[in-house]
């Protein structure tokens, strides 16, 4: 699991790899503008498509100026946590650094305890897969530091990880659309009728 060392490096603007629910991830603090910047150069991923932000409760979601209604926060509650990544709507200009003209954003609220420990110590994260652009996700360290090398401040191993990539989902308004298809596929179908019908 990450240190503490890594914790001040992410609080302070730093990025590095470390695992997620899913894949290894290059993360860095989403309220951090140069941290986030710095991602899209590393990763040299194409400025026009946001990044998955990761949280640590839902309360996280008014950092970003995001207020549930009763519907949508029914569905989120079926669905997190859990390797689903929900993207909501977010117009407000200063998060455009984040939403790049979209304006909305991919959260998730990943399951494992000690990543929603991290994050609620760091703030939350965004947290693309660990390979530049057009690449295969890094499933080890090794990869990871092939990828990146001294671009990254650190690195945080946790073996080898061949999950998927998280199924995401748009959510506006109560209408659900399924954007891609990954981990947490079976949580989705075992809820989209109970969801659809809401």
């Amino acid at each position: 699991m990450p240190s503490r060392n890594f914790i001040v490096i992410l609080k302070n603007g730093g990025i590095g790899v470390l695992p997620t629910d899913t894949l290894y991830g290059l993360v860095g603090q989403a309220l951090d503008k140069k941290a986030v910047a710095r991602i899209y150069k590393v990763r040299r991923r194409n400025p026009k498509k946001p990044l998955i932000i990761l949280i640590s409760s839902f309360r996280n979601l008014s950092r970003f100026s995001i207020k549930l209604d009763v519907k949508t926060k029914k569905i989120l509650e079926n669905l997190w946590p859990g390797p689903i990544s929900v993207i909501l709507s977010c117009p407000q200009s200063k998060f455009s650094y984040l939403h790049r003209g979209t304006n909305s954003l991919a959260f998730r609220l990943p399951k494992p305890q000690w990543l929603r420990r991290l994050i609620k110590k760091t703030g939350p994260l965004v947290a693309p897969s660990a390979n530049p652009e057009g690449f295969p996700p890094a499933k080890t360290i090794k990869e990871a530091k092939r990828y990146f090398g001294s671009r990254a401040d650190f690195y945080s191993g946790a073996g080898k990880l061949k999950s998927p990539p998280s199924t995401i989902i748009s959510l506006k308004h109560g209408k659900i659309k399924i954007i891609r298809e990954g981990a947490g596929k079976n949580l989705w179908l075992k809820n989209k009728n109970v969801l659809e019908n809401r």
